[in-house]
């Protein structure tokens, strides 16, 4: 069973309260963009609860599948995927873009063919894996192994 809202909130974490990201742009929620970057984050006054964050992120996540779908190679990969294994691409195109998903094309490959170790490695062997460290080690363990048993106490 699919546990991608659980994944996505412990991989992005979660504020009630706007605040601005990373990249400069006001964001809320589970990295839900809000405004244009650099825009002052006083300019939302609101906050927003879990429950509705969670509805959110599952509008969000069933149209990027939607969108993952469309994308020839993102497609064989998941038909080859349990659900923990398309959860881990999920997470990947939720945090790097479907273009950005659809960039790791050898690892990819090998998910399609059933090679999930050797996907596992490609996904460790990125630029990815530098930026976000522990979350690749995460998810390239779930890709080898189909099972989340690496989140066991953290979902």
């Amino acid at each position: 069973m699919s546990q991608i809202i659980p994944l996505l909130n412990f991989e992005e974490g979660f504020r009630a309260r706007p605040y601005i990201d990373t990249e400069g742009y006001p964001t809320v929620g589970v990295g839900f963009l809000i405004g244009p970057k650099g825009a002052a984050v006083s300019n939302y006054t609101f906050s927003l609860t879990k429950n509705v964050s969670d509805v959110w992120l599952q509008e969000i996540v069933t149209s990027r599948l939607a969108d993952m779908k469309a994308q020839p190679s993102i497609a064989a990969a998941l038909k080859q995927c349990n659900p923990a294994r398309a959860d881990v691409l999920q997470s990947m195109a939720y945090q790097l873009g479907i273009n950005g998903l659809a960039g790791f094309k050898n690892t990819l490959a090998m998910v399609a063919a059933g090679n999930f170790s050797g996907a596992a490695a490609g996904m460790l062997n990125s630029k990815w894996a530098t930026q976000t460290p522990k979350r690749a080690q995460r998810h390239a363990e779930v890709m080898r192994t189909g099972t989340y048993d690496i989140y066991k106490g953290l979902l």
